[in-house]
């Protein structure tokens, strides 16, 4: 029997785990109710399990019979705090709500434990299964990281392999090599002035002009510091300045959130923006304070690694089940820490049920719906390249 036909007679379970942890979505890096049903599910297996001190994080590890290497393989827990509108019968009851799939994330991920637990004999080296709270904006691969998780076979994995749903043609796989996902940061600027009457703009230092003049030139500085096949998304999302209209207030800023693709890109930008703000706040009459926050870092898909991963899921799923796209998305993703440490493979699953159009609503939106018959692919794909990796 395959893997995939394996999957497919535990999809039952695996779907009234998925729904019950949809109905109870925990956000950030302490999940007890997520993390007592995954330890649950896995009661009975070989596993060598850790849990974390500092998040509710789960590391499982399947050695096998022969010696060999360590393959990673991660699904993230965590959920948002958004108030779920899709009136599913199994929709979340408190409050929150798993808009961008790390429910059936980690219930597959549970299902590529089954899967490989039952190979255990044929298996040449180990498996981690990294069970991570915090994705949403927590980082909490970098909590599992320090804490240990690359590490706990003994020797760092060879490969490390992770999957997200989102909205498509169900059961479609995607991945590329190189960019994946872009590095998300936070921008804020302030801009400090002297304030005055509105009447009497000469009188002041107008840190509103300044600003403003800094949205528009945030975006010419980008076409002329960046190469245009390595983008870099500056959206400016938040203006604040005073409160009396005929007031100039003596300070105005904006938030901004950044997408790069590359790290050196990440690491140029910084310094460009704070001799942007200054120099603009400067022919003003102001200063500049300056905040950049880098949140993730690009999600970065080893070209070697990738390029296998590709062949072994069209040998898996067929040539048309499984795509290259033209380029990556610009949303992140803290897996990229795992992979700026092992070589390995991010890759998507189209996940929309059927009848519902895959443009209506995406991941975050309270409205998102994935269908959980995705789940056998999920824990399909995973077990199989963590298979095939050993066995090369």
């Amino acid at each position: 029997m395959t893997l995939m036909a394996q999957a497919e007679a535990m999809l039952p379970e695996l779907v009234a785990l998925r729904r019950e942890l949809h109905q109870n979505p925990e956000v950030g890096l302490d999940l007890p109710f997520t993390q007592k049903r995954v330890l649950e599910a896995l009661e009975g297996l070989p596993l060598e399990i850790t849990l974390g001190t500092e998040t509710t994080s789960i590391v499982a590890v399947l050695r096998g019979a022969k010696p060999g290497p360590a393959v990673l393989l991660r699904g993230d827990m965590d959920g948002l705090p958004v108030e779920e509108q899709t009136g599913l019968d199994y929709a979340s009851k408190n409050g929150n709500m798993h808009a961008c799939g790390h429910d059936l994330h980690t219930a597959g991920l549970v299902g590529a434990a089954k899967l490989l637990a039952a190979k255990q004999d044929e298996i040449a080296g180990s498996v981690i299964f990294m069970f991570q709270p915090g994705e949403e904006g927590f980082n909490g691969a970098s909590v599992m990281i320090k804490e240990g998780v690359l590490d706990a076979a003994g020797e760092r994995p060879v490969a490390a392999y992770g999957l997200h749903v989102g909205p498509g043609p169900r059961g479609l796989l995607a991945t590329l090599p190189g960019p994946m996902l872009a590095g998300s940061s936070e921008l804020h600027v302030t801009v400090h002035g002297r304030g005055g009457h509105g009447s009497m703009p000469y009188g002041a230092a107008d840190p509103v002009v300044a600003l403003a003049e800094l949205v528009t030139q945030l975006q010419v500085m980008i076409t002329r510091k960046f190469n245009v096949f390595e983008p870099v998304v500056i959206s400016v999302t938040r203006l604040s300045a005073g409160e009396a209209v005929n007031v100039i207030p003596p300070s105005a800023s904006l938030s901004a959130t950044v997408r790069t693709v590359t790290q050196t890109s990440l690491d140029a930008l910084p310094g460009f923006i704070e001799e942007l703000a200054s120099g603009i706040a400067s022919a003003h009459g102001c200063t500049a304070e300056v905040n950049f926050e880098t949140q993730y870092i690009p999600t970065v898909n080893d070209p070697a690694e990738t390029e296998f991963a590709i062949e072994t899921l069209r040998e898996q799923f067929g040539e048309d089940l499984v795509q290259v796209p033209p380029h990556g998305v610009m949303g992140s993703e803290d897996f990229s820490y795992v992979l700026h440490e092992i070589p390995g493979t991010f890759y998507m699953l189209s996940a929309t049920p059927d009848g519902i159009d895959p443009m209506s609503a995406a991941n975050h939106s309270p409205l998102v719906q994935f269908d959980d018959a995705v789940l056998s692919v999920g824990a399909a794909s995973l077990a199989q390249l963590a298979l095939a990796r050993l066995a090369k």
